[in-house]
């Protein structure tokens, strides 16, 4: 085993989760030696900056990987499901922010919070990063099941409009601008409605509304995204009979979603108890002062990297049941942030003497 520095190839450096990277990248400790910025040969030889140098993009082909100890995407499902395997043929490990390959019983699915003894655990020599809305809670409720053994969970999501990518942000601030220079809107069925037209990626207008649907449909009239938290949370806690029941909605957010969980536990969980747990806990942050009105919210907790904890109360018809609400920022910890933290844990290996 070498001591020297991995090199790293960034997939998908040109978009909305590559640009956050590249910062996370530059604000993070050191851990690489040669960064390769890798984007669609439309986006090949554009300039970015990471770490203080400016790098060139390359066009994604297989030579890219030849020499990379680690490949991380940030790219469709369809790209990663192609290329991710090219990469791990070429010698790298694959580091996968899409949801191709998340519920392959041959990849792991990754939060190092929770359960970094899986990155080695890689047969296909592809590592996956669950989806922005299970990432934005299982961080806390990892912690908590570690305690107290999690049973059941209940979970309605509102989801921020960037969850849909950089149509879904375009489109919420086109809605909001025609919405607010009309103060009469919002009094009559239907009006929001005519006055922001374009829908963008969404069934309803997102402008002054909530939306109960992010996702595709699937059978019984989930959406893809409820069953994503479903399954991917059964899959990071190696809990696959774990009882959830998630409810997800699109709400006038750009950027963080916001969670309510209701968790039970195998025992009784009192709400200090719970408290204390999670404000020592890594990645979490505890903000839960409703008395003075203090609690997370997404405009005061967008941009940074931990899941943010409030609202935290005990069941009062079961004393094994927490009911708390949840914040997290989508495109950091939610996609880039985590990745980056798998990607660093497989830099370990390299770099350990």
């Amino acid at each position: 085993m070498s001591n020297r520095l991995p090199t790293l190839a960034v997939v998908g450096a040109t978009g909305a989760v590559g640009t956050v990277m590249l910062d996370i990248l530059t604000q993070r400790e050191n851990v690489w030696g040669e960064i390769r910025l890798v984007a669609s040969p439309r986006s090949a030889g554009k300039v970015l900056r990471v770490r203080g140098e400016d790098v060139v993009v390359q066009a994604l082909a297989p030579e890219v990987f030849d020499g990379v100890d680690v490949a991380m995407f940030d790219v469709p499902d369809e790209v990663s499901k192609e290329w991710a395997p090219i990469a791990a043929a070429r010698g790298a490990v694959a580091v996968d922010n899409s949801g191709a390959f998340r519920m392959d019983p041959d990849v792991p699915l990754v939060v190092p919070e929770v359960n970094a003894d899986q990155v080695r655990n890689r047969p296909r020599g592809i590592i996956s990063n669950p989806n922005c809305t299970t990432l934005s809670m299982i961080v806390a409720i990892g912690a908590l099941h570690r305690a107290y053994g999690v049973t059941d969970l209940v979970v309605s999501s509102y989801q921020a409009a960037s969850g849909a990518g950089q149509e879904g942000i375009d489109t919420l601030r086109d809605q909001m601008a025609k919405a607010g220079a009309d103060r009469s809107l919002g009094d009559t069925a239907g009006d929001v409605r005519a006055a922001v037209g374009e829908l963008g990626p969404f069934p309803a207008p997102l402008a002054y509304n909530v939306v109960p649907w992010a996702g595709s449909l699937k059978d019984g009239g989930w959406s893809s995204e409820e069953l994503k938290v479903r399954n991917e949370s059964r899959k990071i806690l190696g809990l696959p009979d774990l009882r959830v029941s998630a409810t997800c909605v699109r709400v006038p957010v750009i950027t963080t979603h916001s969670l309510v969980v209701h968790a039970s536990f195998a025992e009784e969980v009192p709400a200090d108890a719970a408290r204390e747990l999670l404000g020592s806990a890594e990645g979490v942050r505890v903000q839960d002062d409703p008395a003075n009105g203090e609690f997370p919210t997404p405009a005061d907790v967008v941009g940074t990297d931990p899941t943010w904890v409030g609202r935290i109360r005990q069941s009062l018809d079961d004393p094994k049941s927490l009911d708390l609400f949840l914040c997290g920022d989508n495109l950091r910890k939610g996609a880039a942030l985590n990745t980056a933290q798998i990607a660093e844990v497989v830099a370990g290996e390299f770099t350990r003497a």
